[in-house]
C-alpha cells in the first residue's frame, strides 16, 4: 500500500489530523512531509503496525499513548498508561518557574518534583539548568520506570525516589514543584481521560485537595530558608489552596498566575523577597 492509501484507510475510522500524525510518526516524517510522499510504498510490517494503531485510536485510546511519546517543551518524552499525558498548562508552569529561578536563584540549586509521572517537569528543568540537583519523586513504581527511561533518553543525571510524598525524602530544597492530582472524586471529566489515564494521578479526594493538604502540612521540613514552591492547580481551587498555604506557611508570599485561557492555573509560594 502507498502512503496515500493508508491515509484514506485511516481517515475512514479516525480524525484526519490524528491519522496524519500517526503515520508520520511511524515513518519518521513530519506530518507536512506526507504530501510529498503520497506515492511511496510502505513495507508490510509497518502497514500492520499502522492498522493496529488505527484500531486502538478507533477504540478510544489517546493518540499520545498509541504513539508512545509526546513533545513537551521541545523534547520528546515517552508516555504510557502509567503516567498522565502532559498538558500545555504544565509547560506554562515550567516556563513561569524558570522565570522565578533566573531572577532569584543561582543555577546550582536543588529541585524536587513531587508526583513526577513521566518526569516532564523535573527533567525539563534539569535540561534548562544543567548544574541543578534534581530529584524526581513518585509513589508509582511504574511511573518512575517511565521517568527513568526519559532521563536516560535525554542523557540527564537526576535522582529517582520512590516515595509516598516526603516519606523517603531526607534533605532540603530550594525549589519544590508539583502537578498533583486535583480532580474531585465525583467530578465529571472527559471520557477518554477517565478511561485511559491513571486514576492515582487524576483524583485528589472529595474536594480535590488531598495531596495539597499533605504536601503543605510537612513541607517546612524540606525547604531551605530561601525557597520557591510551584503548584499547578484546578481552575476553581485558588481560594482553598491559598487558605491552606496561609495555615502552613504564613510568612510566605503567594502569587497566582493564569494560563493562556485566563484561568487560575498556577500558584507560586515565595520566600525570597
Amino acid at each position: 500500500m502507498r502512503i496515500e492509501d493508508l491515509l484514506i484507510y485511516g481517515k475512514s475510522f479516525c480524525h484526519s489530523d490524528h491519522v496524519k500524525f500517526l503515520l508520520a510518526d511511524l515513518l519518521n516524517l513530519n506530518p507536512l512531509e506526507l504530501l510529498n510522499h503520497l506515492a511511496d510504498y510502505v513495507e508490510e510490517e509497518k502497514i500492520e503496525i499502522f492498522k493496529k494503531e488505527i484500531a486502538s485510536l478507533k477504540n478510544g485510546k489517546p493518540l499520545q499513548y498509541v504513539i508512545g511519546n509526546v513533545n513537551f517543551y521541545g523534547n520528546k518524552f515517552i508516555v504510557n498508561e502509567n503516567v498522565l499525558i502532559p498538558r500545555f498548562e504544565t509547560e506554562e508552569l515550567v516556563e513561569n518557574t524558570m522565570k522565578y529561578i533566573k531572577e532569584n536563584f543561582k543555577e546550582d540549586i536543588s529541585i524536587l518534583d513531587i508526583g513526577c509521572g513521566s518526569g516532564v517537569i523535573g527533567l525539563t528543568l534539569k535540561k534548562l539548568l544543567p548544574s541543578a540537583q534534581v530529584d524526581l519523586l513518585d509513589i508509582s513504581k511504574e511511573a518512575l520506570e517511565v521517568a527513568t527511561k526519559n532521563a536516560n533518553n535525554l542523557n540527564l543525571d537526576v535522582n529517582i525516589i520512590e516515595s509516598d510524598l516526603f516519606q523517603n525524602v531526607s534533605k532540603k530544597y530550594d525549589i519544590i514543584i508539583s502537578n498533583p492530582p486535583y480532580i474531585k472524586d465525583d467530578e465529571e471529566i472527559e471520557e477518554i481521560v477517565k478511561e485511559n489515564e491513571p486514576a492515582i494521578a487524576l483524583y485528589g479526594g472529595p474536594d480535590g485537595l488531598n495531596i495539597y493538604k499533605r504536601i503543605l502540612k510537612d513541607i517546612k521540613l524540606y525547604l531551605k530558608d530561601k525557597y520557591l514552591i510551584a503548584f499547578e492547580i484546578g481552575m476553581t481551587q485558588k481560594n482553598d489552596i491559598e487558605k491552606l498555604i496561609e495555615e502552613n506557611l504564613s510568612n510566605s508570599k503567594i502569587e497566582v498566575k493564569k494560563d493562556l485561557s485566563e484561568k487560575d492555573r498556577m500558584i507560586f509560594i515565595k520566600n525570597f523577597e
